[in-house]
């Protein structure tokens, strides 16, 4: 095997934070004067946080929604993921909350998504509303989405925003709670600048990027969008809707909390692809397709994202970072075969469309000669001689 590469990144001549692996090309990219970006600012930022005083914030808050004494005291956005489990036992087990559960189901589970959603609805006995979208309507949102936002998710990305608002908004409940604050490894904003806080058009700024609208095409018609609209500015502001997250309140720890849902209501870790942990989005079967456009579109995916937060935890060394995320994040994902049979795309097709949105981002080191270079270059350095 050549080792001369080892510990280096897929693509040197990019820039890349200095103390974990995040590339330039990660969207909302910032480095600060030493070269460090804003994930791995956010982290050191977590350690001087009083979290005792975040804490208190966050009671208060939650004490005063269930003074109103309302039929719920929040809703609680939920997948059956370890995020949303971990959400539950904080606010049923340990606040006292009653909670509606609101699922926004991508069409897309797992066997063992869906376990994990069913036990935790048992494990934490709470009421709950499920949406979900049509087959037919799914596979087509999924190719328009290629084509939108160079990703195959888009309704799903759409959809855990606007459902659970259209149902606050429904049932007249106030308050929304979230889990992972975008400070906490995105890369797009710190604990002390958050950049953005929770409103209307949270989930399409931040990872939907279009409005349901901009979806129709001649295979998709508003009507069918319904449950991706969200409400008017006047309906949310007639019932207070505001919504939080966890990870601003209390120290956020992703697979500390893995083990503890785990190890307590038995939520069950698997396979996933494009990344060496078997926890993250558990429970769709297309999530390697997701984090591979990614990769063909930024030059990173999910192995790159799990090996810098593991060199901030110290659990690695960024040497031994770049290594993981290069074996991940180069994979092509078998579940890409079956997003290509849904579409309709042909592998050449899907390629084509990936690699226009890889150019769009003006990006000098992931042109298509340098992009399928390092590519090669990186599975010819695997082949034992």
């Amino acid at each position: 095997m050549n080792t001369t590469s080892y510990g280096q990144p897929l693509f040197p001549e990019m820039r890349y934070c200095a103390r974990c692996c995040m590339p330039e090309s990660n969207e909302g990219m910032q480095f600060d004067e030493m070269g460090i970006c804003q994930a791995c600012q956010s982290s050191e930022q977590k350690i001087r946080i009083n979290w005792v005083e975040r804490e208190k914030e966050l009671s208060n808050l939650l004490d005063y929604y269930k003074s109103l004494n309302n039929e719920y005291d929040c809703i609680i956005p939920i997948s059956g993921g370890k995020d949303s489990t971990f959400q539950l036992h904080v606010l049923t087990k340990v606040y006292g909350m009653r909670a509606l559960a609101v699922t926004f189901s991508h069409n897309w589970f797992s066997e063992t998504g869906k376990y994990n959603l069913q036990n935790c609805l048992e494990q934490f006995d709470v009421d709950h509303i499920m949406f979900t979208p049509n087959r037919s309507l799914v596979n087509r949102l999924a190719r328009q989405s290629l084509f939108k936002i160079g990703d195959a998710c888009w309704h799903c990305h759409s959809g855990v925003g606007a459902f659970p608002m259209q149902i606050a908004v429904k049932y007249k409940i106030p308050l929304m709670i979230w889990g992972e604050s975008i400070a906490e490894t995105s890369g797009r904003a710190t604990h002390r600048n958050p950049v953005r806080k929770f409103d209307r058009d949270y989930f399409t700024k931040v990872s939907a990027k279009r409005y349901p609208e901009e979806m129709v095409c001649d295979s998709i018609s508003l009507r069918e969008l319904s449950g991706f609209k969200l409400p008017s500015v006047e309906e949310i502001e007639a019932v207070g809707v505001v919504g939080i997250h966890l990870g601003d309140f209390i120290f956020w720890d992703d697979e500390r909390q893995m083990e503890f849902v785990r190890d307590v209501y038995g939520w069950r870790e698997d396979k996933v692809e494009g990344t060496y942990k078997h926890y993250k989005s558990v429970e769709c079967k297309m999530a390697g397709v997701h984090d591979y456009t990614k990769f063909l579109k930024r030059g990173f995916g999910r192995g790159t994202d799990h090996a810098s937060v593991d060199v901030r935890a110290g659990l690695l060394t960024r040497e031994e970072a770049f290594e993981l995320a290069k074996k991940s994040d180069t994979e092509r994902p078998p579940a890409l075969d079956w997003y290509l049979q849904i579409t309709g795309f042909s592998n050449e097709e899907f390629e084509i469309v990936m690699a226009q949105h890889r150019r769009d981002l003006g990006i000098e080191t992931l042109t298509d000669e340098k992009f399928s270079a390092a590519i090669e270059n990186y599975r010819r350095s695997q082949v034992k001689p």
